[in-house]
C-alpha cells in the first residue's frame, strides 16, 4: 500500500494532477477486499485501459461494477484518464499524454504478477482447466480436415525442409549430445543422481540407444544390465504441478521423467542451432534474445503496420497431430521427437491422462517446437490472405515483418485477421486482451510502446522482506528499486532506500555490472566511501553478496566419465552475468561448470547473503 501511494503521488506530480482521492479509494478497497484488489482488480482495470488505447475509446473493465462512473469515464484515476480520453465521450484524445498512459499502466499493473501462491480452490480450478484444454485439443484433432493438415505440412516443409534435413541426418548418425537440465523431474532424481538412471523407456531406447547415449564408451556395456527397460504401459508419466504466476491463476507446468528430459535437451540444442544458423529463420524465430521482438513492437506502434499477438495457454494447445505432420517427412527426427515425448501425465485430482497435446511447459522441446508450429500457422494465414502459395521468396520478403518468440507473435497488420482466424482454426486461442493491431499501442516480450514511446512499467515480483535471511525477497526488492530509479521515480526510490536500509546494513552505490546488492546512481559511486585495494589496484565497497553451497552429491563410475565428456562437447561455461535476478537464477540453477561438479550438484539447500569487499563497477 505504501509503495503504491508513493508511486501514485509521484505520478500525479509528473502529470500535473492529484491522486489523493485515488489513494483513499485504494485504502478503503484494500480494507474490504484485501490484497486481491491490487493483484486482481487493478490489473483487470489496466488491461481494460490497454484495450481502450487499441480500440480508440474507453472500454469498461470486465468488473466494471466495482468502479463508479462520471459520464464516460471512471471516477477512479479520473485525473490521469482525462489526459488520455475525453470525459464526455470516452474517445481517445488526438494527442494523449504519454506520462499519463505510463502512470495508469504503472499503478494498475504493478502487482499483477507478484509471485504468491494461489488459493487451493484456484489451483483446483487451474487443474480442471488443464483437463478441459486437453479435451479441446482432442476435439480439434477429430474435426481437422485432411486438406488443412496437408496445407500445414506443405507450409512447414517450405519453411524448415533444409534445416530439418540436416538435423534428421544427425539423429540417424547418433551425433546428438544430450544433457540433464537443472530442474526437478517426475522420478525425483536431482543433481548427479540423474547420471545414475535405473530405468529407461523402451521406445526411447529405439531412438536414443542406451549403448550410444548412457555410457561414455563400450567398455561400460556390462553396467547397463542393471537398467530396467520400461515398456509403454509401465513408463513414468509426466507430473503436472502448479507454480506461482498471478494470484488469479497459477502457471501449470509438467515435470518430465529424467530419461525423457535427457533426450529432449539433445534435440532442443540441435533445433536451436539449426534455426540460429539459418539466415532467414534466424530473423523469423527467436529463442534466446527478445530485443528483435521489442524493436518490431516499437515499429508497429509508430507505423501501425505490425500487429502484436499473444496466445493463451499456448503450449497446452499445440496438438501432437500438428507436430506429427511437421516432422513426418524426416523419419529419424520424427521418431526421436515422438520417442522423447511423454504420452501420459499425472494430473492432481484427475489421475493419469493420455495426452493429445504435444507437451506442456517443462518439456525441453516445448519452446522450440511451439515456435515452429506458430510460424507455420502464421505463414498459412498470410498465404490465405494473399491467395498465393508460400514460397521461399515470400518467406524472405516477410522475414523482417514476422517474428515469433514463444507465444509472442508479430505479423503484418494487413494479414492479421487471416492469421488470427488460422491460429484459432488450428486450436490456438488468441488473447484479445493482450493482442493489439488497430491503435498505437503494442506489447511484446515484456516491452510496451505507444506511438513509439516506451511505456513499459516496473513490476513488483515478491513481497517485501522483513529479515535479511529472506534472500529472494531482498534481491527482488533491490532490483525493483533499481528499476524504479532507471524509470525516473526518484522520490519512490528514496522511500525504498529507507526500507532497504532497514534490512541491509551495507547498501552502497554500485553500477549495473556489479553483482553485489547495491543501488544504482547516475552520479556514480562515492570514492570517499570506498577503500583502495593495493593488491588488486581497484576501488572496493563493502556490500552484501549472495552465496550458496551446492549439496554434496558425489558421482563416480561411468556416469562421472559421461558427464565430463558431455560437458567438454557442449562447451559449458559459467555465464558472465551481473543481473541480480540472473545471479539468483544462477544460484538456484547452477551451471555446474566448476571443478567440483562431480562432488557437488543440484540446487543449493540454503542461500544466504554476507558482506564482502567488492568492486562497485
Amino acid at each position: 500500500m505504501l509503495l503504491w501511494k508513493k508511486v501514485a503521488e509521484e505520478s500525479a506530480t509528473r502529470c500535473g494532477t492529484s491522486t489523493k482521492r485515488d489513494i483513499e479509494t485504494c485504502r478503503a478497497r484494500y480494507e474490504h477486499e484485501g490484497f486481491s484488489f491490487y493483484t486482481i482488480t487493478l490489473p483487470e482495470f489496466g488491461k481494460a485501459f490497454q484495450q481502450s488505447l487499441d480500440s480508440g475509446r474507453w472500454v469498461s473493465p470486465s468488473d466494471h461494477s466495482s468502479f463508479s462512473y462520471d459520464r464516460a469515464l471512471p471516477r477512479f484515476m479520473g485525473g490521469l484518464l482525462e489526459q488520455v480520453f475525453d470525459r464526455s465521450t470516452g474517445e481517445l484524445l488526438e494527442s494523449p499524454s504519454i506520462d499519463a498512459i505510463l502512470a495508469v499502466r504503472q499503478l494498475t499493473l504493478m502487482f499483477g504478477k507478484i509471485l504468491l501462491p494461489c488459493t487451493r480452490a484456484r489451483d483446483r480450478k487451474a487443474m480442471q482447466g488443464y483437463i478441459e484444454c486437453e479435451q479441446d485439443v482432442r476435439v480439434g484433432d477429430a474435426g481437422r480436415s485432411a486438406i488443412d493438415l496437408a496445407d500445414f505440412r506443405r507450409v512447414s516443409n517450405t519453411l524448415f525442409w533444409k534445416m530439418l534435413k540436416r538435423v534428421d541426418r544427425k539423429v540417424y548418425n547418433y551425433e546428438l549430445f544430450p544433457k540433464h537440465g537443472p530442474g526437478a523431474t517426475a522420478d525425483r532424481l536431482r543433481g548427479n543422481a540423474k547420471y545414475r538412471v535405473d530405468s529407461y523407456p523402451a521406445r526411447l531406447n529405439e531412438a536414443f540407444p542406451i549403448v550410444e547415449y548412457l555410457i561414455p564408451n563400450y567398455s561400460f556395456v556390462s553396467d547397463l544390465e542393471a537398467i530396467d527397460i520400461l515398456e509403454p504401459g509401465s513408463e513414468i508419466p509426466a507430473k503436472v504441478i502448479t507454480v506461482p504466476k498471478t494470484l488469479k491463476t497459477p502457471r501449470i507446468i509438467a515435470m518430465e521423467p529424467t530419461a525423457m528430459q535427457f533426450a529432449q535437451q539433445a534435440l532442443r540444442r540441435e533445433l536451436y542451432e539449426a534455426v540460429e544458423n539459418n539466415p532467414v529463420l534466424n530473423r523469423l524465430i527467436g529463442f534466446r534474445h527478445q530485443e528483435p521482438n521489442q524493436r518490431l513492437a516499437r515499429m508497429g506502434s509508430l507505423t501501425g503496420k505490425l500487429a502484436t499477438l499473444d496466445l493463451s495457454e499456448a503450449s497446452d494447445r499445440v496438438s501432437n497431430q500438428l507436430v506429427n505432420e511437421m516432422f513426418k517427412s524426416f523419419p529419424h527426427l520424427h521418431n526421436a521427437v515422438m520417442a522423447s515425448r511423454s504420452e501420459t501425465a499425472d494430473v492432481p485430482g484427475h489421475g493419469v491422462q493420455h495426452l493429445a497435446k504435444f507437451a506442456s511447459m517443462g518439456s525441453a522441446l516445448c519452446f522450440p517446437v511451439e515456435a515452429m508450429v506458430f510460424l507455420t500457422l502464421v505463414f498459412l494465414g498470410i498465404e490465405r490472405e494473399l491467395n498465393s502459395p508460400v514460397t521461399e521468396r515470400m518467406v524472405v520478403s516477410h522475414s523482417r515483418r514476422v517474428r515469433i518468440y514463444g507465444d509472442d507473435i508479430i505479423v503484418p497488420t494487413d494479414c492479421v485477421e487471416s492469421v488470427v482466424s488460422t491460429l484459432q482454426a488450428f486450436g490456438a486461442v488468441v488473447g484479445i486482451n493482450k493482442s493489439f493491431w488497430t491503435g498505437k499501442f503494442r506489447e511484446s516480450c515484456g516491452k510496451e510502446y505507444y506511438d513509439g514511446h516506451d511505456v513499459s512499467i516496473v513490476k513488483v515480483r515478491r513481497e517485501f522482506p522483513t529479515q535479511r535471511r529472506h534472500v529472494a525477497e531482498v534481491i527482488s526488492l533491490v532490483e525493483t528499486r533499481n528499476l524504479f530509479y532507471l524509470a525516473g521515480y526518484w522520490e519512490t526510490c528514496k522511500w525504498l532506500d529507507d526500507v532497504i536500509r532497514g534490512v541491509l546494513k551495507h547498501y552502497p552505490v554500485v553500477t549495473d555490472r556489479c553483482s553485489a546488492l547495491g543501488r544504482f546512481s547516475f552520479l556514480g559511486f562515492d570514492k570517499d566511501s570506498c577503500r583502495w585495494n593495493d593488491q588488486l589496484h581497484r576501488h572496493e565497497v563493502l556490500a552484501y553478496v549472495v552465496c550458496a553451497k551446492l549439496p554434496r552429491d558425489p558421482l563416480d563410475g561411468y556416469g562421472a566419465l559421461l558427464k565430463c565428456f558431455l560437458k567438454s562437447e557442449l562447451g559449458e561455461q559459467s555465464e558472465d552475468d551481473h543481473s541480480l535476478y540472473r545471479e539468483w537464477h544462477h544460484l538456484m540453477f547452477p551451471a555446474s561448470a566448476d571443478g567440483e561438479h562431480l562432488e557437488r550438484a543440484g540446487r543449493p539447500m540454503a542461500v544466504r547473503i554476507k558482506p564482502k569487499w567488492v568492486t562497485p563497477y
